[in-house]
């Protein structure tokens, strides 16, 4: 399954996160991708992190295991060859995904004149085309006012360091693309998609429910690092490790309860209320400061050993805090024997760990990671096998610098 996509071309044109995540997506398992940047490299082309030698850890992992050639873009040859690249023919082309504007030299009707059947993925900021990155429209969809400790002000707003908008998008855009090539089989039938990160955003809010909510009178206030709807938190143990525990499943609660030899303890509350905390998880989040009472300072009074020992024999759901730097090197879930990643070299001389696909099907550990290509050194194979260049015409491209090579 890991080569199920095989048969597919996708061209990407493409900068920052949404774009990139899906036509690597689609390369994960088994799609051709062939990226195109300006000679020099993109917008995106050096953000951090950045490797000692300078070579941008952002990029190379958005990229990794696809084509990549470098064009003149701003000159008129530059830009009809990137349409021709897009505009290919074979049954598998013809597939192109891009961040750049509605209109200009890669508007969807103009390619389209040159192949009818085109399927374009336009990633926007906004449905109407306004200006807009994963920081600005989680800004306008009112989530940082949700986020943060309960004690700040009620108009700081608290910025997430997790590009959710801009992943979802790209995982999303993915998906329409396949859904648009299957239309393409069944009926010949091209066309433009556009996807605009305010409306992933105010969509998955709705799906949430959270519309809704607020249509209907609520707004959803801070819960700091509360679960919200159900019982969940951080607590500290007593050798000073910070711990989320979450119960939302009677199982989970009652593990819980148990793990903590709280039993008397909370039937003593629920009698006092006249309620019961093992069925429905909205009483649990109704009386959470109560339950917290009891629950912080049963787990304050443990170190991590042992209470890790009692919440896994009670099946507790539960995490340990970690730093990004403590799960990679010591957490072996995460890194060491997990099977989704392999070590692979990537340009500028740096190994790490690197991600192959993520869905694993049937239990396929699926095609090795790859590595990041150097920006243009798939230049004279794509111009040869895409579009069927000669030697000569490709060396008189490169000397005119309207391609570079690595």
């Amino acid at each position: 399954m890991d080569n199920a996509l095989g048969d597919l071309t996708v061209v990407e044109g493409a900068s920052f996160i949404a774009g990139p995540s899906c036509a690597l997506h689609l390369a994960q398992i088994g799609a051709t991708v062939i990226r195109f940047d300006m000679i020099g490299g993109g917008p995106d082309y050096n953000r951090m992190p950045r490797t000692d030698t300078g070579e941008s850890l952002y990029w190379q992992g958005l990229n990794k295991g696809k084509l990549s050639i470098a064009i003149d873009l701003r000159s008129p040859e530059g830009r009809e060859l990137a349409r021709s690249i897009i505009t290919a023919q074979g049954p598998g082309s013809g597939i192109f995904v891009t961040n750049y504007p509605e209109t200009g030299f890669l508007a969807h009707n103009a390619l389209a004149t040159q192949r009818a059947d085109l399927i374009t993925l336009r990633v926007q900021g906004w449905g109407d085309g306004r200006n807009g990155v994963d920081y600005t429209v989680n800004a306008a969809v009112g989530v940082p006012y949700m986020t943060g400790p309960t004690d700040i002000p009620p108009d700081q707003p608290v910025n997430s360091v997790l590009p959710a908008w801009d992943l979802m998008t790209g995982a999303y855009g993915a998906f329409a693309v396949l859904a648009a090539v299957r239309r393409r089989a069944t009926t010949g039938q091209g066309g433009e998609i556009r996807l605009a990160l305010s409306d992933v955003a105010m969509g998955s809010l709705s799906n949430l429910g959270q519309v809704a909510e607020v249509s209907l009178g609520a707004d959803r206030p801070r819960s700091g690092n509360a679960l919200f709807g159900a019982f969940g938190r951080d607590f500290r143990t007593r050798d000073g490790h910070a711990v989320m525990i979450v119960a939302i499943t009677p199982k989970q609660w009652s593990g819980l309860v148990a793990a903590l030899d709280l039993d008397r303890a909370v039937a003593k509350v629920e009698a006092a209320l006249g309620l019961s905390f093992a069925i429905d998880e909205g009483v649990r989040y109704a009386h959470a400061d109560r339950l917290y009472d009891l629950i912080s300072p049963a787990i304050a009074a443990r170190d991590l050993a042992p209470l890790t020992k009692a919440l896994d024999r009670n099946s507790v759901c539960w995490e340990r805090y970690r730093t990004l730097k403590d799960a990679v090197e010591n957490d072996p879930r995460c890194i060491a024997e997990n099977p989704l990643f392999d070590p692979v070299l990537h340009p500028g001389g740096s190994t790490y760990p690197t991600a192959k696909g993520l869905a694993r099907f049937g239990g396929d550990a699926g095609r090795p990671a790859r590595a990041a290509p150097r920006l243009g050194q798939d230049t004279e194979q794509v111009l040869a096998d895409h579009l069927g260049l000669s030697a000569g015409q490709i060396g008189d491209l490169m000397d005119r610098g309207i391609v570079a090579g690595q």
